[in-house]
């Protein structure tokens, strides 16, 4: 059976994680082999094992550890379970806990390029998409509407920040993803990988999102920009087709992750996934 201790010491350093440390320094970027990050609630923290992550420690309400704990207390016995009331833990995190539980848990090494985009047929483009809750609400609409990767530029909000993840539901750990690295333009590396790219974006000549020529493109790349502006227009000039979802009663657009959805489950069913 697990560990369980009983908070007493806040200023214990098994703490730190969840009591001293931002997102950003858990993600240690000089350091990626010790990188960390915090899945909370149960259905994040059960997908993030069943996706392979390492849990190094759980924290959680009293009394779920006899409760809802008790899956993941058997499942990782060795594994360190932290535990008191729950006003004592809001105090300790600077936040509630969204159902009384989160993990910390070890980071996994970043994919290639080439193997997110193995034998996928449509995958996403994150460029600069900065809010936590967009890019979790983006992967979850990937999970659920036939996107078999979501790539990201380095300048985007990290999947595994624990809103994003929440957000989600746990399908950042379903749906494979990866940072964009290189020096060269992502348009060009994923031409190199037999892709075609459409950039989404409201522009006189854009294609409208049922266009049928569309869904005869084999694999397509499915590109999404930052919130507000959108993409830059070097991208946009890069890519293959220039797509927009028509739009009604003088609305000029949907927030990124709504516009996803909607990409995402028409350029799919266009293409008869």
């Amino acid at each position: 059976m697990s560990n369980i201790i009983r908070i007493t010491d806040f200023q214990a350093p098994e703490l730190d994680p969840v009591a001293r440390m931002t997102e950003n320094q858990l993600v240690s970027r000089r350091h990626p082999e010790q990188g960390r990050f915090i899945a909370e609630t149960p259905m994040v923290i059960r997908r993030a094992l069943d996706g392979g992550y390492e849990p190094l420690s759980f924290l959680m309400e009293e009394g779920l550890a006899e409760g809802a704990g008790m899956e993941f207390m058997t499942r990782c016995p060795e594994v360190p379970v932290y535990v008191a009331p729950g006003a004592v833990l809001s105090q300790l995190t600077g936040y509630p806990l969204t159902r009384g539980m989160l993990a910390v848990m070890r980071r996994q090494e970043n994919r290639g390029l080439a193997e997110l985009c193995k034998n996928a047929r449509r995958v996403a483009v994150l460029e600069e998409v900065m809010n936590p809750t967009n890019v979790g609400a983006i992967i979850r609409s990937a999970a659920a509407l036939n996107i078999d990767a979501v790539l990201l530029t380095p300048g985007c909000s990290d999947p595994l920040y624990r809103r994003a993840s929440r957000v989600s539901m746990g399908t950042v750990f379903q749906v494979p993803w990866g940072y964009l690295e290189g020096d060269r333009p992502y348009t060009e590396q994923l031409r190199e990988l037999g892709f075609q790219t459409a950039a989404m974006a409201l522009r006189e000549d854009s294609r409208p999102i049922y266009a049928p020529e569309l869904g005869q493109v084999e694999k397509l790349a499915i590109v999404l920009g930052t919130e507000g502006d959108g993409l830059a227009d070097f991208t946009i000039e890069a890519c293959d087709f220039t797509v927009k979802i028509p739009m009604t009663h003088g609305v000029d657009s949907l927030n990124v992750a709504a516009a996803s959805a909607v990409a995402f489950y028409q350029l799919a069913l266009l293409a008869g996934m």
